[in-house]
């Protein structure tokens, strides 16, 4: 199993994965040309990608989705209503379409789709299950519920937000509503929600952690990993290597 952070973050995430016989990106929500230099920049075959799958409809998630799949030929994995949403933007692009809750193969792989909390039509997570072991993915989302754990437990590889520090959020400079929206259940993750998350994810055989989608503003990359790390050793459970999304640099291609 192969993972890279292409992007994470308000401007546009994107996350490869080689699982099994599967080459996926999760979300292409940077430029055409920024997603290609960054996968040239670390030898990824970008031609090699079989799918692009979208969480949901934000643009920093599908910003080159369709023009990513149009120039590969390869399809777009939405769900039904995401695909409605964003038509001119998946003008002339394969479109497969998936509905929440509803797990499906692609290429040797299970990828089961899973509802989650978001200001947007139908955002899900995802995990992708092979032969090598299964990775969860779930960014953008406003509350940690049951189903979200369920769907996340046994994973070797994990793509969780970390999206703020709430005391920085709550004493810094955006505006009241847009402080609201993200500490609501339908806006984002904070530190310490997204610890507690990993509290119950812990396991043995987690060997890799990305933690995404961090604020620029209300958050900082030593701290998230400074927290994450330490808490991980207080737990005693389990050592992976942690990763921290970044919005203007890729991190390493990573194999586990």
């Amino acid at each position: 199993m192969k993972i890279c952070s292409l992007a994470s973050g308000s401007k546009g995430n994107c996350l490869y994965l080689e699982s099994g016989d599967t080459r996926l990106l999760i979300d292409a929500g940077l430029s055409l040309r920024e997603t290609l230099l960054r996968m040239e920049s670390l030898g990824i075959d970008a031609a090699g990608v079989h799918a692009v799958l979208v969480t949901h409809e934000h643009i920093d998630h599908i910003r080159s989705a369709g023009s990513f799949a149009r120039k590969f030929k390869i399809p777009v994995i939405a769900s039904n209503l995401v695909h409605r949403k964003s038509e001119k933007l998946f003008k002339k692009t394969q479109v497969i379409e998936f509905e929440s809750g509803t797990a499906f193969d692609f290429r040797g792989s299970r990828i089961d789709p899973f509802s989650i909390t978001h200001d947007s039509c139908d955002p899900v997570g995802f995990l992708v299950e092979s032969v090598e072991g299964r990775c969860g993915s779930a960014t953008d989302l406003g509350i940690v519920t049951r189903l979200v754990m369920d769907k996340l437990s046994g994973c070797r590889a994990l793509n969780l937000e970390s999206n703020h520090d709430l005391d920085m959020l709550m004493n810094g400079p955006y505006p009241w509503e847009l402080k609201q929206r993200i500490k609501s259940r339908h806006g984002h993750l904070s530190n310490e929600e997204s610890l507690a998350l990993l509290h119950d994810l812990a396991h043995e055989g987690l060997e890799l952690l990305v933690m995404a989608h961090l604020s620029e503003v209300n958050n900082h990359p030593d701290h998230v990993l400074r927290t994450s790390g330490s808490f991980l050793r207080e737990q005693n459970v389990c050592a992976p290597q942690i990763v921290i999304g970044d919005q203007f640099h890729a991190s390493a291609l990573i194999q586990i």
